[in-house]
């Protein structure tokens, strides 16, 4: 009998940051990159895969550009495969614009350096966003390779979305994590363990295999030649060849049979790390807001046609902004000092995007006008800076501070004179595309509030035992739940029968009262919630913040009413709307796993900036989790856990990651994050997030 053909192709799995620091992971790819760069000249290997991103070669680079011809050498005789994607980032904590971004940027750079091979590879992100497959065919990518969520799906399938977009997909069975060939263990025991392996993936396979060999931040033996040799001696159903992934592209091309339609979030085989998506949820708020800011930044510097003077330092800020969204960054799941470094980089971010926005208002002249670039006509209360008010001008808040136009003016500096009142002032406006002059209108439907509830004609918000929110056609009821969460940064650790407890309320009071907006002040433990409302809107804010100091292990979720059993959810993702079904009745403290190697089925999913069910729905700016249970919607507000990966973990049953303990991911300080409620159909969805996430500059 003939032995199955296994082609092995050569990498490293490089997290920039990760259990260790960019910098200490950097000094160890100078290290690792030095010896593959040997290899490769020496003969030793045929070809090595740079992990489908260009980001590790350029830190490299940095510190070695006398390697820089060398490279490009290898890079030309196709032995050294680069790119297609700048960082290898998260991809449903990402929006389009910054996955076709990552895409433009590495593309771009892996061209130069004259590679001219690309696949879609996302070897290690939790789960798959269907959502991508329509932005690789839009860069000319017919390949995808997965690996997390794949469930029972063959090596080679079909994989599609809702919109009719295909593409061929290569599923790493048994994952990208092959690291038996540095280990120090016998031929015969090498041969054994890729025996075993090499079955199973053959149970999924054709005539041809795929065998990744490499790991996280790790080498390449010299002696792999040697090695595989040996072991094809021993070796009976199969004969592995050192060669390239695109050899194997070639190899079992027309294999694509099957076909799947949709997101890849099937953890019965492989684990999805879901809990991740609320882990560290300052972060995932100023990803959200940074994200915006430069989007908005970018939207003026394209209408006032300043794209060369601004190009540079645009793609500075993504390049930040991509780095961040490296899926063990964004996803929360690194050291402590990791994150600082991540923070760091959000400062930086909205410090660019918010200065070219200023610098082109003090250029344009456009103070005391408005530029609307949402591409719709917006009625509405915006946020006005003033530096001198009258008796008529509606004040929200007042802070010191430079005048904008002293700090943009290059011809001259503040001086401690300067530093006066900056008042926030509210104008309800009737605007149409592009710019105009700032006019203050009557609006419609002004608010009216008491102690314990607004109005405004359209909608109504009510505090009591819980809060409602209330229209002509329906209402929602809204509560705080706790729960107690022994997890990690990957996974919730859920205990048994835990029903968590419902936080009541202290207090309510109205601390800010006119007909174009009112606010009350709610109270509950721990938690100060701001409800405002505007004149003629019909989306009620609700920002919260959460003192959780000294408090640890627990998950905190703002929980929504909808009064029937929620089977299916409408969620932003990629921005678009995706609909998926729930079983409401499912309890994952019920259900928590107890054979080894397994990871509890949830009821939760990653969102972006919108999630409604059954007539509710909300508008987020930080929270990307939600859970189903019941009747509830509930939004993950705050997880507190303080380590990586906890090998107790009730909802994982075994490791993830190193037992580092993270203190910081406890989150104990104020956190705030903001959500906004609505009431009626889907089709509500967009328009509420355009209201919110507008591109109105004032």
């Amino acid at each position: 009998m003939s032995k199955k053909r296994v082609i092995a192709y050569l990498h490293t799995h490089w997290d920039r940051e990760w259990y260790r620091e960019f910098e200490i992971f950097r000094m160890r790819l100078l290290r690792v990159f030095d010896e593959i760069l040997e290899a490769l000249e020496d003969g030793l290997i045929p070809s090595f895969y740079f992990d489908g991103q260009v980001v590790a070669l350029l830190d490299y680079l940095k510190i070695r550009p006398e390697k820089e011809a060398l490279v490009r050498r290898f890079i030309e005789d196709k032995r050294l495969f680069i790119g297609p994607f700048y960082c290898l980032i998260d991809e449903f904590l990402t929006s389009e614009k910054l996955f076709r971004k990552n895409l433009e940027i590495g593309l771009k750079i892996a061209r130069d350096y004259g590679c001219k091979n690309f696949i879609g590879y996302l070897p290690d992100t939790f789960g798959h966003s269907d959502g991508v497959i329509k932005i690789l065919k839009d860069f000319g990518l017919e390949e995808a390779v997965v690996w997390r969520g794949c469930g029972d799906l063959p090596s080679e399938f079909i994989w599609g979305d809702s919109a009719g977009n295909k593409i061929n997909a290569i599923n790493l069975l048994r994952g990208y994590f092959m690291d038996i060939f540095t280990s120090n263990l016998s031929i015969e025991s090498k041969a054994k363990f890729l025996k075993e392996n090499l079955n199973k993936i053959a149970e999924c396979s054709g005539e041809v295999l795929l065998l990744p060999i490499g790991a996280d931040h790790l080498g390449v033996p010299k002696d792999i030649k040697s090695q595989i040799a040996q072991v094809n001696e021993i070796l009976q159903d199969y004969s592995i060849e050192l060669g390239s992934i695109y050899d194997y592209i070639d190899a079992v091309k027309g294999n694509h049979k099957e076909v799947f339609e949709g997101e890849l979030r099937d953890n019965s085989k492989t684990f999805t790390l879901e809990g991740s998506y609320s882990s560290r949820a300052d972060l995932k708020r100023l990803n959200i807001i940074s994200t915006h800011k430069l989007m908005r930044a970018e939207r003026l510097v394209e209408y006032y046609s300043k794209n060369e003077k601004y190009s540079n330092l645009l793609e500075y800020a993504y390049k930040l902004l991509l780095k961040n969204q490296a899926h063990d960054s964004i996803c929360g799941c690194s050291t402590d000092d990791t994150h600082q470094e991540n923070i760091i980089r959000y400062k930086k971010i909205q410090q660019v995007a918010d200065n070219i926005v200023a610098e082109i208002r003090f250029e344009q002249g456009l103070y005391d006008k408005i530029v609307n670039l949402s591409g719709d006509d917006f009625a509405g209360v915006l946020e006005t800076t003033k530096y001198d008010v009258s008796a008529s001008d509606v004040v929200f808040r007042e802070a010191k501070g430079f005048r904008e136009d002293l700090l943009a003016d290059i011809k001259r500096i503040p001086i401690t004179e300067d530093y006066l009142p900056v008042y926030k002032t509210l104008e309800y406006v009737t605007v149409g595309c592009g710019e105009t002059e700032l006019l203050q209108k009557v609006p419609d439907n002004k608010v009216s509030a008491n102690e314990a509830e607004l109005s405004n004609g359209i909608v109504s918000v009510k505090v009591a035992e819980r809060i409602s929110v209330e229209t002509e056609t329906g209402s929602v009821e809204i509560s705080l739940t706790d729960f107690s969460d022994y997890g990690d940064s990957y996974n919730r650790g859920c205990v048994e029968g835990d029903c968590g407890k419902v936080l009541p309320i202290k207090s309510c009071r109205n601390i800010f009262n006119s007909p174009l907006r009112s606010v009350l002040e709610v109270r509950f433990d721990n938690v100060r919630l701001e409800i405002s409302l505007d004149a003629s809107c019909e989306f009620p804010c609700f920002d919260f913040e959460i003192d959780n100091t000294g408090r640890k292990n627990h998950h905190l979720f703002l929980s929504l009413h909808t009064k029937s059993n929620i089977d299916q959810t409408i969620s932003e993702d990629m921005n678009r709307l995706i609909k998926r079904n729930f079983e409401p009745a499912y309890d994952i403290r019920k259900n928590l796993p107890t054979e080894k190697g397994r990871e509890a089925k949830t009821n939760t999913a990653p969102c972006q900036r919108a999630v409604w069910a059954n007539g509710v729905g909300a508008v987020l700016e930080g929270v990307t989790q939600y859970e189903v249970f019941g009747e509830e919607l509930r939004l993950s507000l705050l997880r507190a856990t303080g380590v990586i990966s906890n090998p107790q973990n009730s909802t994982r049953t075994t490791p993830a990651g190193p037992p580092l303990e993270t203190p910081d991911a406890q989150l104990s300080k104020i956190v705030r994050q903001r959500v906004f409620v609505f009431l009626g159909d889907a089709g509500k969805i967009n328009k509420a997030i355009e209201k919110i996430y507008n591109f109105i500059y004032v």
